[in-house]
């Protein structure tokens, strides 16, 4: 399915060693591919992290040991049939050298007549800034309305975020409301804004209701 003029993906669902499926996404011409999280990533997502001290602190808070890591993998890892799995997670990958630039989450995925998800991220030192998010979150808007068949997707985004509201606005949601103390973030209940895009949204900036 393609949403607005958006280009086509390459959805590839392929098996693992562990004869499990994994979802891997790529799109012609991007730097980057989104597949999910492996417990192999371990060292390479460890060392993102504490690179990434400041660039996260106050917005986010990512798994930072070994045991927080697998218990990430773990909960994020697709199942087998991807349509069963209540939490799918892609690390963001450079195509030239498969360097980790990012993270994408759909969370608390409901079926029934709900059909949505929540969608988190974060980027790493020392690749922020560069569009590779930018990349990233068109590819995992694929996923969340294509192979994963979801209706609905939200954003929930600190007012203060600029950039992460701008990653999302350029990506075609719409603002839909402000909730306060919503999220518990480093010790801090913090205010945040809700975005979200619906399958049929069509993609690229959108102006956000006054």
């Amino acid at each position: 399915m393609r949403v607005g003029n958006a280009p086509q993906a390459k959805i590839a669902i392929m098996p693992t060693r562990s004869t499990r499926l994994s979802l891997e996404i790529r799109r012609k011409g991007y730097r980057v591919y989104l597949r999910p999280p492996r417990q192999s990533d371990q060292r390479a997502f460890l060392a993102a992290v504490v690179a990434s001290r400041t660039l996260h602190r106050g917005w986010v808070v990512p798994p930072a040991t070994a045991a927080l890591f697998a218990a990430y993998v773990a909960r994020f890892r697709p199942r087998p049939e991807p349509l069963l799995s209540s939490h799918v997670g892609f690390l963001v990958l450079r195509v030239e050298d498969d360097a980790l630039a990012g993270v994408f989450n759909l969370s608390e995925i409901v079926r029934g007549g709900f059909h949505s998800a929540y969608l988190g991220y974060y980027a790493f030192a020392p690749h922020h800034g560069e569009g590779y998010m930018a990349e990233g979150i068109e590819l995992a808007i694929d996923a969340a309305f294509r192979p994963l068949r979801l209706h609905r997707v939200e954003a929930n985004i600190q007012p203060g975020n600029t950039r992460s509201i701008e990653l999302v606005r350029g990506a075609g949601f719409t603002r839909e409301g402000y909730s306060r103390s919503y999220l518990l973030i480093a010790g801090r209940w913090r205010d945040h804004e809700r975005w979200a895009m619906l399958a049929d949204d069509p993609r690229g900036p959108r102006v956000a209701p006054k």
